[in-house]
């Protein structure tokens, strides 16, 4: 690792390099198929000749403007998270009010990148060893929220199944599972399950705890002393190079096909690196909050009026589920700090139903065990998604066989 650390220039300038090189045949092989041509016709010159595209950008620009001041708002009240609570809220609900609210997807891809590789740089080799001997605790958080999950799903099948038309074991095995709203939508929507069920019970828990949790930790006014990134000062070179790095974690995993490739490829390589022992660069903090900013804007415009409308029923049922985990995964967090002497409050971020991001974001403003955290939510999210289909395939034949008609 000293040798690997010393060497850095010797190896980044390569990789850089080859980064580059990828990116660019990527460009060249998009513009064959003529994409590029065709964007560029509709986002440049020709954009403002199209009514639909100038409405699109006046209302991303209206929906951003607005995010923005809520940050500055929440910002000025002293609230946990400003720059993600004030626009998931203040947008959610202009959202559900009607206002033609509309989130980018790159933005809400660089908000996850910025956020993975901030984290990454928490770690270094002896939070690294620390969390290994830890391993027992991470296996049993994956098996509780397995557990919870698999409960939460039953209570929703058995509570609304007379009332709902089509509702499927599967569409509720996968509301309640804890897991990625995407991935646990496509699996849905695999066992002919109702996809737009699914992805509102996820999307809707991962407000509900996003914005509880920071609140009520606050309130609580538990905080440990202040966790420093190894790489305490922003170098514009070494920033470029992290940022180069990180991307071709992001291409691979976007390659292999995995889920949430902008935040996971981003935060393994940052995290690869700071284990290494090579510090390039810190991440701004005004970086960081804007990254906060666009993610809190993309989870506040998924809900519309409609979304309200949809079965409220199931949404209310869904919301008090979420407030019940969080109790639940509180006690069990208390448990297991209990047993191994880690902070309570890092237990409970860490095993939290929440979204990665958010909870490591939170033990990041409220100066908790961000490697510890990050660890547990990364970890969980793996094992669920490759968990969670063969143990519906279990669960339905031993428990749902012949029940879904009852």
């Amino acid at each position: 690792m000293a040798w690997f650390a010393e060497k850095k220039d010797l190896v980044l300038t390569p990789l850089s390099l080859i980064a580059a090189l990828l990116a660019t045949l990527k460009a060249q092989r998009i513009a064959w198929r003529g994409f590029v041509a065709e964007r560029f016709t509709h986002a440049g010159w020709g954009f403002w000749r199209d009514p639909e595209a100038v409405s699109k950008a006046k209302e991303r620009l209206a929906t951003f403007t607005l995010a923005w001041l809520a940050a500055l708002t929440f910002k000025a009240l002293n609230s946990p998270l400003p720059w993600m609570i004030g626009p998931i809220l203040l947008v959610s609900i202009a959202s559900m009010s009607g206002l033609p609210t509309r989130s980018w997807k790159p933005l809400r891809n660089a908000g996850q990148f910025v956020i993975g590789m901030a984290l990454g740089l928490y770690f270094n080799a002896q939070i690294g060893a620390e969390i290994l001997q830890l391993w027992w605790v991470i296996l049993l958080s994956i098996a509780w929220a397995l557990a919870v999950g698999a409960a939460f799903g039953v209570v929703l099948y058995k509570t609304h199944r007379h009332h709902i038309p089509d509702l499927t074991l599967s569409t509720c095995f996968f509301s309640g599972a804890i897991g990625g709203a995407s991935e646990m939508t496509l699996l849905a929507e695999k066992e002919h399950g109702r996809t737009d069920l699914v992805a509102a019970a996820h999307s809707l828990r991962v407000l509900v705890i996003a914005i509880v949790i920071p609140f009520t930790l606050k309130s609580l006014g538990y905080q440990r002393p202040a966790l420093v990134t190894l790489a305490k000062d922003v170098s514009a070179l070494g920033l470029m190079e992290l940022a180069v790095l990180c991307y071709l974690g992001v291409w691979i995993l976007k390659r292999w096909g995995r889920s949430n490739p902008w935040f996971l490829g981003a935060l393994l390589v940052s995290m690869g690196l700071s284990l290494s022992g090579m510090h390039l660069s810190a991440v701004p903090t005004g970086m960081s909050n804007w990254a906060q900013m666009f993610l809190g804007v993309s989870l506040g415009v998924r809900f519309s009026r409609d979304f309200i409308k949809m079965a409220p029923k199931w949404l209310m049922s869904v919301g008090l589920g979420s407030l019940a985990l969080i109790v639940l995964c509180a006690l069990f967090a208390y448990l297991t700090a209990w047993l191994t002497g880690v902070p309570t409050l890092t237990m409970v971020l860490g095993t939290a139903p929440g979204g990665i991001a958010e909870m490591a974001i939170t033990a990041k403003v409220l100066q908790l065990d961000v490697p510890l955290v990050t660890s547990l939510q990364v970890c969980r999210l793996l094992a669920v998604l490759v968990l969670v289909e063969p143990l519906y395939r279990l669960w339905d034949r031993f428990w749902g066989e012949g029940r879904e008609g009852s």
